[in-house]
């Protein structure tokens, strides 16, 4: 739940405006246990009586699991469509899919997926005319195919790769050695790693992981002490050297980076579990026989420091200290003092979106009004030009090696399926490198719209509207509603080939972009965090608000969703305002704000919501938390929740206590159902699942806003 770790699936419907909803019959639940549980915080007794549902070892838990999916796919399989909805999905999901190239030598890596594989294939090809042939098959891992591959890295010198393996969509990761040359895995293996990335030096790299424990991947323990390692290849994971480790801070991240030229390590540390939403920044010379790191920033606040490259002994380095919206400066370690970094690219309007660096050249993307801008600057800061997009939407990629001569950029917006352009560097032209076509689906047959929404306290709202062409403003059309408002994560165009099953049914679609994003910078982040997280509901009941006004559709034909901390999102919404939504889909959600920071890594995301054990953070959180927000006898809306049994971020216990509190409280005759995927994490561990739970989702979204698909 980073920034750029947008993990929320964006959901979207299709439907015949003229049904009705069917008639509700009521459910018959599994029985859910209460115990006398009562936590105490600040003088404020709290209730937990859910709180066996933590234990996902259980067989207790394991039985209310089996006997709550039993529940629920009958309900699913009552459904007339839903298997001809299925079959419409997985077509609509049946299209190669492509990665951005990279290179290395002559030698280009990307991955592919034909359309309907459980995983990407890595492939390479000599030159980019080449044949390509298939280096990785993670397929092959597997028999069901929940094998993931999570990592791939490319040494510098393109003999050897690291790929890093999940199993069932677990964080948990297993990092292993590919021989690139004669496509064999070495016999080297490292486990134990999460937030880690993979930092190749010469004949070796490094990597964060957590110390081996007995309960170390457990869902109820915390996971503390990361560590950074060094691993040399042919050596035993006991012979790693500890490059790094601060046990007296127990919950912080530390992550490393190696520069191209294999000169500089460089480490961050993050300390979010403390409130901090920044980060420190340190550097080591890995020519030198020193192995200290030498500060760049050292004291943890909520500035936020990247090293987006070094040229020759400085350093290129973003930050929004002193620049809520983004700014590049340059720094010397000759010359340490912030009063002596200079600015190579100052701070814009504009909020700076990406940076990167490559064939000598740095490239930036800014955002105005939620649609990329992207422009080309020799590394003084000296813009060269603008590099001119399709329309409005999204850019991502735009980096590469020093020596490229080329670089790779993606292009998608809501009717925009995601498509590779090729930069060429001297000549500064674009050319399409890589489209894709999506079977049964027409650009020109929908239209995109941007307003501006006033939320309860004056401030402007963007929201993006997708639909077909000559909708009419009757009320009566069926909407779905998505946001995410957290964590700096943006919410920009993007194209989903599965939304393409409700757009053709006659279906709104609506992303609203929230505060607590990074759609205006760090500003608008803030404005959406800790005491000010109410500003995130106010912004999306706003937007609905919106959209009923101006007869896009009604209460009874509106369907909101969102994931992770999108579902705290719609769980919040729903308790405040159960009477504007006639459908509401929790995907892994966070759901118990008061114990959030007790299980695996979610004392990380204190930084955005603050702590139960502050007074004024435990004030504002209990007023909000979608599971103690319930109210016995209100008329809540038909509620899908969704989770996984993988799920080590968000951990199911928050959908677990949140379903059988709202079964209890439920006051109306909408069903309430909780539906949890097997051998899956935080997001569906291969496309068999994907397009399973997406079907499931869109069926029940459609049965209960009354809509008939003609499938």
């Amino acid at each position: 739940m980073s920034r750029r770790q947008h993990v929320a699936v964006v959901f979207t419907a299709a439907v015949s405006a003229s049904c009705s909803a069917p008639s509700p019959v009521p459910m018959t639940y599994p029985t859910s246990k209460k115990v006398d549980q009562v936590d105490i915080y600040h003088r404020v007794s709290v209730a937990d009586p859910y709180r066996w549902l933590e234990d996902d070892r259980s067989a207790e838990t394991a039985a209310w699991v089996e006997a709550q999916n039993a529940v629920t796919f009958a309900h699913l399989d009552t459904i007339p469509f839903r298997s001809k909805l299925t079959s419409r999905v997985e077509q609509l999901f049946n299209y190669p899919k492509f990665s951005e190239p990279f290179r290395r030598g002559n030698t280009y890596f990307f991955s592919k997926n034909d359309g309907l594989q459980n995983q990407a294939v890595v492939y390479r090809q000599q030159g980019l005319d080449g044949t390509p042939e298939v280096l990785l098959d993670p397929n092959t891992l597997s028999p069901d195919g929940t094998t993931k591959l999570s990592v791939f890295a490319v040494s510098m010198d393109g003999r050897l790769a690291i790929y890093g393996l999940s199993e069932g969509g677990s964080d948990w990761l297993e990092y292993r050695v590919l021989d690139v040359a004669t496509k064999r895995p070495l016999a080297d293996v490292v486990e134990w790693v999460k937030v880690s990335g993979a930092a190749w030096a010469g004949n070796g790299f490094f990597y964060s992981r957590y110390p081996a424990s007995d309960k170390g991947k457990d869902l109820s323990e915390k996971n503390v002490d990361h560590q950074v390692f060094h691993h040399r290849v042919g050596t035993p994971q006991s012979a790693d050297e500890l490059v790094f480790s601060d046990p007296a801070n127990p919950e912080r991240f530390h992550t490393v980076e190696v520069t191209e030229d294999e000169r500089f390590l460089i480490l961050t540390v993050s300390d979010r579990g403390k409130g901090k939403k920044g980060n420190a920044v340190y550097f080591r010379d890995l020519a030198s026989p020193s192995k200290t790191f030498t500060s760049i920033v050292d004291e943890i606040g909520d500035d936020t420091f990247h090293v987006v490259d070094n040229v020759g002994d400085r350093f290129l380095i973003y930050t929004d200290r002193k620049a809520p919206n983004g700014r590049v400066f340059l720094f010397d370690p000759k010359t340490p003092a912030e009063s002596e970094w200079r600015d190579i690219l100052p701070e814009r309007a504009e909020p700076l979106d990406g940076v990167a660096t490559g064939g000598g050249k740095l490239f930036a993307s800014y955002l105005k009004d939620v649609t990329s801008r992207s422009y080309v600057f020799d590394l003084s800061g000296k813009q060269e030009h603008e590099i001119a997009l399709p329309g409005p939407g999204a850019v991502s990629g735009m980096g590469g090696r020093r020596d490229d001569r080329e670089v790779f950029y993606t292009f998608t917006s809501f009717n925009y399926p995601p498509t590779i352009f090729r930069y060429d560097v001297a000549s500064r032209r674009s050319s399409i490198f890589r489209s894709v076509d999506i079977p049964g689906f027409a650009a020109d047959a929908y239209d995109v719209k941007q307003v501006f929404v006033t939320s309860k306290d004056g401030t402007q709202v963007p929201m993006f509207l997708t639909y077909k062409k000559g909708l009419a403003l009757n009320g009566a059309n069926p909407t779905l509603m998505y946001g995410y408002g957290g964590f700096n994560i943006t919410l920009t165009p993007a194209f989903s080939a599965l939304r393409i099953a409700l757009l053709e049914q006659g279906f709104v679609y609506a992303s609203v972009n929230l505060r607590g994003g990074n759609e205006y910078g760090e500003t608008w982040h803030e404005a959406g965090t800790k005491l000010r997280k109410q500003n995130v509901f106010d912004d999306f009941i706003a937007a609905a608000e919106w959209l009923i006004a101006n007869k896009y559709t009604s209460p009874a034909k509106m369907a909101m969703t969102g994931g992770s901390n999108g579902g705290l999102l719609v769980g919040a919404v729903m308790n405040q305002r159960p009477e504007l939504f006639a459908v509401v889909v929790p995907q892994v959600g966070v759901m118990d704000m008061l114990r959030f920071h007790t299980f695996t890594i979610g004392w990380n995301w204190i930084a955005d919501y603050g702590s139960s054990q502050d007074t004024e953070e435990f004030k504002a959180l209990y007023a909000y938390s979608p599971l103690h927000n319930l109210k016995a006898g209100t008329r809540y809306p038909a509620t899908l929740v969704t989770t996984a049994d993988h799920d080590d971020r968000v951990v199911p216990a928050h959908s677990f206590k949140y379903a059988a509190t709202l079964q209890e409280r439920q006051g109306g005759p909408a069903p309430v159902l909780i539906r949890i995927d097997t051998k899956s994490g935080h997001g569906a561990s291969n496309t068999k699942k994907q397009i399973e739970s997406t079907a499931d989702i869109y069926a029940f979204v459609m049965h209960h806003l009354g809509v008939k698909p003609s499938l």
